[in-house]
């Protein structure tokens, strides 16, 4: 993307496991200062669960650490998903994946994993807001999921599938991941990577940040003074405390600012001469 762009500074707001595919929201230059704001929204996956075994890694990257018996995957009742479905929506207490990002005294786990460790990483707080089976498939002697999960940040959908298989008896994994949605971003809005162009594809900086923040419309002399560095005079009840996307009349984002009784005061510039912002792209992070 650096090379694309022509540009050193390119971040992202949250990497996909090795197997996923999916959307993948990316800052360049300034605008990397708004991937602040993405970072910890609301996300959407699209999944295949295969109920009948379970790997070293909750996927089908991992090793098989049990199969189940082909009566005991036949005798699985569909009230019996849709229960454990339901048992793992809402506010739950989830154990992530050993094999993932998470640090342990500073080193990841998977790194920890793979040098022959035993991690067991402690349970967290996760929501899952929406558990969503769209259709079951009988395939090479397991049975597939197909699941439709809206959840918080930090929520591991590979964990989902292995505590369904735990439930069930028959341990699973994942075998399809696919993020489709990061809080207001979707991934019908994204192009694939390999067919990237930057000036077609950005996203402007104030419809970027007006999707991700509460939006104040300033005059021209507002704008003028935000950008020297004084504070304005705008109508509490109309804005939140902040941070606030600030807009010039001509539509540019001037800046974000706090707002309190009745003053705001600008916490982040941006510059006027720059056009880059969040690029939302599809496909498997390298």
């Amino acid at each position: 993307m650096r090379r694309i762009a022509g540009t050193r500074k390119v971040g992202h707001a949250g990497t996909l496991d090795p197997m996923a595919t999916g959307l993948l929201v990316l800052g360049i230059n300034s605008s990397t200062r708004l991937l602040t704001y993405v970072v910890g929204l609301d996300k959407e996956y699209l999944a295949t669960i295969r109920l009948g075994a379970a790997t070293t890694t909750d996927d089908a990257e991992g090793d098989e650490l049990s199969r189940a018996a082909p009566e005991a995957i036949a005798a699985i009742a569909a009230e019996a998903v849709l229960a454990g479905i339901s048992e793992l929506t809402g506010d739950i207490s989830q154990q992530p994946s050993a094999v993932s990002a998470i640090k342990v005294d500073g080193k990841r786990a998977y790194a920890r994993v793979r040098a022959g460790e035993d991690v067991q990483l402690a349970k967290r707080p996760v929501t899952v807001t929406s558990f969503d089976l769209l259709s079951s498939t009988v395939r090479d002697g397991f049975l597939d999921l197909d699941v439709r999960v809206n959840c918080g940040s930090g929520t591991y959908i590979r964990a989902l599938a292995r505590d369904l298989g735990v439930m069930l008896g028959v341990g699973a994994h994942l075998t399809v991941l696919r993020r489709t949605r990061i809080g207001p971003f979707r991934i019908e809005e994204a192009g694939v990577l390999d067919d990237i162009d930057v000036a077609r594809d950005l996203i402007a900086p104030a419809d970027a940040a007006t999707r991700l923040l509460d939006r104040l419309d300033l005059t021209e002399q507002q704008a003028i003074d935000l950008g020297h560095g004084k504070r304005i005079d705008v109508e509490s009840e109309a804005v939140s405390a902040g941070p606030i996307a600030a807009i010039a009349p001509d539509g540019r984002l001037v800046g974000l600012v706090e707002c309190r009784g009745g003053r705001a005061k600008s916490i982040l510039n941006f510059p006027a001469d720059e056009p880059s912002a969040p690029v939302e792209r599809a496909g498997e992070p390298s």
